[in-house]
């Protein structure tokens, strides 16, 4: 009788289980705002409330599915503008509006599951998406140099970076002053060398050099 009830035990654990293994996603993550992420307390109060309202996020899946639906080599990168400095502990930043730009490989299914994917990391940095954008993506990560990476979307979105070095300790005082956007596995700040976004919906487009205002990483759910 007891052997009956584990039996049944292991297999309703089981049904449980398998959304959980169908769910689960693993890959790369880019992040770059208008403002410096890795800096002194003195230049973040310089910035907040003027810029770090606007972000590129990207997530470049390795392996796995959402939605039940595989999402292996599929890239999405998001361009959000919020209403003010994103991270400030003081004043919400939010509503924001967000542009996706979604892998154009990918098919009518794959691409609402990346959206929906995207919109889950992103909570409500997320919540109001202006345009969904289908364009050719590319989301490159150099393993051997830390923080170097690369982000094209289209002619949309283009973020290139690399690692920090001891030239980018400008005050000595430097931290990662902000955290990233979304929940990672493994993130480092990096210098956006290249971070721009040129598209409809967001009444903005940036073209940024030379900041320490990039995130390089790994995400998995």
């Amino acid at each position: 009788m007891r052997f009956v009830k584990w039996v049944t035990f292991v297999s309703i654990l089981g049904l449980f289980m398998l959304p959980m293994a169908a769910q689960e996603i693993r890959g790369d993550y880019m992040e770059t705002r208008n403002a410096d992420v890795y800096t002194g307390q003195c230049f973040a109060n310089g910035e907040v409330n003027l810029v770090g309202n606007e972000a590129i996020l990207a997530w470049h899946v390795r392996s796995g599915s959402w939605d039940g639906v595989p999402l292996e080599g599929l890239t999405i990168a998001a361009a959000v503008r919020a209403n003010g400095t994103l991270g400030d502990p003081y004043e919400s930043p939010y509503p924001a509006k967000a542009v996706l730009l979604v892998d154009d490989q990918a098919s009518p299914q794959q691409r609402a599951a990346l959206v929906h994917f995207a919109q889950r990391m992103g909570g409500e940095l997320l919540k109001n998406v202006e345009k969904v954008i289908p364009t050719p993506m590319e989301l490159a990560v150099n393993t051997e140099h830390h923080g170097a990476a690369m982000l094209r979307a289209g002619n949309f979105a283009m973020i290139q970076t690399r690692g920090i070095g001891d030239k980018d300790h400008l005050c000595g005082n430097e931290v990662t002053f902000y955290p990233p956007l979304t929940e990672t596995a493994h993130s480092m700040p990096a210098v956006a060398l290249t971070d721009s976004y040129s598209g409809p919906g967001l009444g903005a487009s940036w073209n940024l050099h030379g900041k320490r205002s990039a995130f390089v990483g790994t995400f998995a759910r």
